[in-house]
């Protein structure tokens, strides 16, 4: 975790040292656009995001590491197999894969017509190998207030007032100039 917030406030001081165009007002979830006939791979238990997957006619396959969700949803369609990706056209994945070492995985088993959004508050850095894999859209917070970040860190709060959200997308991203 140390290494990746050590990435994180380098590719942060690129950003702002470079004027990187950092898109804050996208929202990297509305990117997926979710309608029916999608089939959605979820990596990671986004469960605020499952009513509206279902309102909008799409099939969900949620991916997770921890087995208990199972037991505790069992009427949701939660797998510990990732090779359940291969038929999802839109997959919403967590930035937690990058920490857990379990991107690759991941990524080998989404087709490659999908459309993949990678989301998360570690993923705060320059989105260049993400895109070279792949993926489509990367969305995560960048620290714009350093003490009020260490504040709430310390405190055990949320980030929010301290950080911005930030939405690189593979079709529009120029990289540094």
């Amino acid at each position: 975790m140390i290494s990746l917030a050590s990435i994180n406030a380098i590719c942060q001081h690129v950003m702002r040292e470079t004027n990187l165009a950092v898109d804050s007002a996208t929202d990297s979830l509305g990117l997926l656009s979710v309608s029916a006939g999608d089939r959605v791979g979820m990596v990671g238990f986004f469960f605020g995001l499952i009513k509206t997957i279902k309102k909008a006619g799409a099939e969900l396959v949620v991916i997770e590491k921890n087995d208990q969700l199972i037991q505790r949803f069992p009427n949701l369609p939660i797998t510990l197999d990732a090779t359940k990706l291969s038929t999802c056209n839109k997959i919403l994945c967590t930035s937690t894969t990058i920490l857990n070492n379990s991107l690759d995985e991941i990524l080998a088993h989404c087709s490659p017509d999908a459309f993949v959004s990678i989301i998360g508050p570690t993923a705060g850095y320059l989105p260049d190998p993400l895109f070279a894999r792949g993926v489509d859209v990367v969305g995560g917070r960048v620290v714009r207030n350093a003490a009020l970040f260490l504040q709430l860190l310390a405190e055990r709060k949320r980030w929010g007032d301290a950080t911005q959200r930030t939405c690189f997308q593979k079709d529009t991203y120029a990289g540094i100039i």
